[in-house]
């Protein structure tokens, strides 16, 4: 009967050996996606500065244009940014 009682306690062993290993997996899943949710965060503020960025350069590349295509219309302001903050102001 000891037999009995020793698979018992085997199975038993094995089953929770399974389950704190299966615990600590999900633990460790559960702090890579703490980790790559904040990534995803950072990345998509990272690509709104660099979309705005990108449309104040693009309106200044076609102020340029405009003034190359038209020397009369030198003396009229045109949109710069300014170096601190990335924001359009007139020159």
């Amino acid at each position: 009967m000891s037999d009995f009682y020793d698979d018992d306690d085997a199975a038993a062993n094995l089953l929770e050996r399974r389950w704190f290993a299966a615990s600590a997996k999900a633990k460790a899943l559960q702090n890579e996606c703490e980790v790559m949710r904040k990534v995803v965060e950072q990345a998509a503020v990272a690509y709104r500065d660099a979309r705005t960025q990108l449309a104040q350069l693009e309106a200044l590349r076609d102020g340029l244009a405009q003034r190359l295509a038209h020397p009369d219309s030198a003396r009229q302001p045109l949109m710069k940014l300014t170096e601190s903050r990335g924001e359009r102001s007139a020159a």
